[in-house]
C-alpha cells in the first residue's frame, strides 16, 4: 500500500508544481520567499476573508469568470485587446496578474504599495480608441471601478460556490470591504464596501455593457481555444466551465453561453470537480510552500 501512496504523493506534487509554474511563473519559489517570507506589516492576515478567498483554488474558476465579465465593457475590452497581449502572451499576463494579487493580498505593505505604483504607471500609458472611435484610458477611475467590481463579484461568487466552507454574510461584506483597499489605491472611486453595494454597482454598469465582437472573440479564446497542449485541456475545461457557471445569467446570455437548465447544472458540477482537483494538486506543494516561507508566522495585519 505504501508504494501506491508514495506514487500518489509524487503525482500530486508534480501536478501542483506544474500548476504553480503556469500561474506564477518559473521563478514562483523565489517570488514566494519575497511575498510570504519577508518580514513587515501587512494589510491582511490569514484569518481575514480576503486572504482566505484569494488563497483558495476557487480563484481559478473565479479568474475565468472575471475575465469574461470584464470583457463586456467595450472600453475595458478595447484596452485589453490593444495592450495586454492576452493572445500573444496569455501566460505572461496571467503570471503578472497572479503576482499582483499575491503581493497586494499576502505581501508586506511596502511591497504592495510598490507594486501598485508600478501598475498605476502602466495604466497611465495604456490609452487609445475602441472600434467605434470612443476614447479610453486604463487610468480612468470609472473603468478601474468596473474592473474591480467584476473581479470582486467573480472571486466571491466562485468562493461561495466551490470553497469547502463559504463565507458568512458578515464575512462576505468584509471581503468586499477589504478587496476595496487595493482598488482605491489603484485609482478607482466610489468603490463598494458591502455585498449589497457590490450588486448595486454591478447593476449600475449594465447600461454600458455589451458583447462586442472583441468580447465574444476573447470568450472563444478562453473557453474553446486555450493556449494549452491537448492533454491538459480537459482539466482546464472543468475550471473554465466552472467559471461560466458563476457568471450572472445576463452575462452568459450576452456571450451566448448556457444560462439555465441541465447544461448549467453540469457546468457547476464541472467547476466543483475542477476546483477540487486544483485544491488537491496545490496541497502537494504545501510543504514546499512552508519551507519557502509562504506562510510567514510574523505577518502583521493592519
Amino acid at each position: 500500500m505504501r508504494p501506491v501512496t508514495t506514487l500518489a504523493r509524487m503525482s500530486q506534487h508534480r501536478l501542483g508544481a506544474a500548476l504553480r509554474s503556469r500561474v506564477a511563473g518559473e521563478d514562483a519559489v523565489e517570488r514566494a520567499k519575497v511575498i510570504w517570507g519577508r518580514s513587515g506589516e501587512r494589510w491582511f492576515t490569514p484569518e481575514d476573508p480576503v486572504w482566505r478567498v484569494h488563497a483558495d483554488a476557487a480563484m481559478f474558476p473565479g479568474g475565468v469568470a472575471a475575465l469574461l465579465l470584464q470583457s463586456l465593457h467595450p472600453l475595458a475590452m478595447a484596452g485589453v485587446a490593444g495592450h495586454s497581449g492576452y493572445r500573444g502572451d496569455p501566460w505572461g499576463r496571467l503570471q503578472r496578474t497572479s503576482h499582483f494579487l499575491a503581493t497586494t493580498t499576502f505581501g508586506t505593505v511596502e511591497d504592495a504599495e510598490t507594486t501598485i505604483e508600478h501598475v498605476r504607471g502602466i495604466h497611465e500609458r495604456v490609452r487609445g480608441r475602441d472600434s467605434r472611435g470612443r476614447a479610453y484610458r486604463a487610468s480612468d477611475p470609472h473603468l478601474l471601478g468596473w474592473v474591480h467590481v467584476a473581479e470582486a463579484h467573480s472571486f466571491l461568487a466562485a468562493y461561495q460556490r466551490y470553497a469547502p466552507t463559504p463565507l458568512t454574510p458578515q464575512e462576505s461584506d468584509t471581503y468586499v470591504e477589504q478587496s476595496a483597499v487595493v482598488a482605491r489605491r489603484l485609482g478607482a472611486v466610489d468603490v463598494p464596501t458591502t455585498v449589497a453595494d457590490l450588486q448595486l454597482a454591478l447593476a449600475a454598469y449594465r447600461p454600458e455593457l455589451e458583447a462586442t465582437d472583441e468580447a465574444r472573440d476573447a470568450a472563444r479564446f478562453l473557453l474553446l481555444d486555450p493556449p494549452l497542449p491537448w492533454p491538459a485541456r480537459p482539466g482546464y475545461g472543468l475550471i473554465a466551465t466552472g467559471g461560466v457557471a458563476v457568471l450572472p445569467a445576463w452575462a452568459r446570455r450576452a456571450l451566448r453561453l448556457p444560462v439555465a437548465g441541465p447544461v448549467a447544472t453540469v457546468a457547476e458540477q464541472a467547476g466543483r470537480i475542477g476546483t477540487g482537483a486544483v485544491r488537491w494538486a496545490m496541497a502537494g506543494v504545501a510543504e514546499e510552500r512552508r519551507v519557502a516561507g509562504e506562510e510567514h508566522p510574523a505577518a502583521e495585519g493592519a
